[in-house]
């Protein structure tokens, strides 16, 4: 028998039966009528999706053009940035300021660890010329969390933009765009959208926008004005995904009617429940700092290879999950959920999991995090 499969990583993640459907309705051209109608709803959905009153610029790209657009589009060469690096995608953001001329300051965090808000304030005061900083709301490569609310609240009154990485993020925990005072919030479709790669999204403040219009980053494709304008007309600048964005509307829809804060809720259960099934197995997660709600980093147990884990949950077990980058391959694994998850995907998670180590000789308690995560979700 074929190997059933479960794709329990943080990005792609599975896509509703529902959005597969939509998607494969005949195509529709992006200039014509029914487009339009289709695009104004979806507009309007994505706003109410990041809780913001300002319009959600909708790209052509994965999660790493809005990010590169969020740098190209607000700072000039030789402006100045600061970078809260505590993993692989903090480490992007330097990359891709450094690419176009940004003075980079960073701002570096122990892998696994929160960025302490103190140290952000204390650079900010330090330079009063940085113009924007950079962070992720979940640190997808050590599944650690930062506090961007506080972060945004040292910007406030500055002329500092807060600019998130909430790949992902949005959609998995409560962030209010215009609530907590984010000037340029980053998500992609693969993530909390339950959509295939190739959308990425980005809210814009007031705020930004002023910066915008002073930038001198070259930009040809991710040009957020151009996109802008074309947005007012219910419209992209250039040929959007639109399989994708039909799919899109179905997902907004599903948001609706699960509720914002349930949706939230249901995140976090999902959270505790992997988190607690972890450890009622005897393992130990590998977060320091705040652990965040979209995937969960578990250290390897001592003796056996955290690749060799993640490749018997798929080889063996049919379970895709991810394992550690860069320093931390071998270290640990990571197991998500976000997007189209339920309860039994974490109990398949756990499961998975204790027969895997097992299966390399690995100690672990058999049955006793299921059991765990069973009484949480039950």
């Amino acid at each position: 028998m074929t190997l059933k499969k479960y794709l329990l990583a943080p990005g792609p993640v599975p896509v509703p039966p529902n959005v597969l459907n939509a998607m494969a309705a005949p195509i529709i051209h992006h200039r014509s009528p029914d487009f339009v109608e289709l695009f104004a709803e979806v507009k309007e959905g994505l706003q109410h999706f990041y809780q913001t009153e300002q319009p959600v610029l909708i790209l052509g790209a994965t999660g790493t053009g809005g990010m590169e657009g969020s740098v190209t589009n607000f700072l000039s060469p030789g402006d100045k940035a600061l970078v809260v690096n505590g993993g692989k995608f903090g480490e992007r953001w330097t990359k891709i300021c450094t690419a176009y001329g940004i003075q980079v300051t960073e701002i570096k965090v122990t892998w696994g660890e929160s960025v302490d808000v103190a140290q952000v304030e204390a650079a900010l005061k330090a330079d009063p010329a940085i113009k924007a900083v950079y962070v992720q709301a979940s640190e997808t490569s050590t599944g650690t969390a930062h506090d961007v609310k506080a972060i945004a609240a040292l910007t406030q009154g500055r002329d500092t933009l807060t600019v998130v990485d909430a790949i992902t993020a949005l959609g998995v925990i409560d962030m209010p765009m215009d609530a907590w005072g984010l000037d340029v919030v980053v998500s992609g479709s693969q993530k909390g959208y339950m959509l295939p790669p190739g959308l990425a999204f980005v809210g814009v403040s007031e705020k930004a926008w002023g910066f915008q219009r002073t930038a001198k980053c070259p930009r040809f494709y991710f040009d957020f004005a151009k996109e802008k304008k074309a947005l007012e007309g219910n419209q992209t600048a250039y040929t959007p995904a639109v399989s994708l964005i039909v799919g899109l509307k179905e997902v907004l829809k599903m948001v609706r009617e699960e509720g914002l804060q349930n949706l939230f809720a249901r995140h976090a259960r999902l959270a505790e429940a992997t988190r607690e099934g972890m450890r009622a197995a005897g393992l130990t997660l590998f977060p320091t700092g705040t652990p965040s709600t979209a995937v969960t980093a578990v250290n390897a147990p001592e003796g056996i290879d955290g690749q060799d884990i993640y490749k018997t949950l798929r080889t063996r077990f049919g379970v895709t999950a991810a394992g550690g980058q860069d320093h931390l391959k071998g270290k640990i694994f990571r197991i998500a959920h976000l997007g189209y998850a339920d309860t039994f995907d974490t109990i398949t998670a756990v499961a998975a999991t204790e027969m895997a180590i097992a299966a390399l000789g690995g100690k672990v308690n058999l049955g006793a995090g299921v059991r765990r995560a069973e009484e949480l979700l039950g």
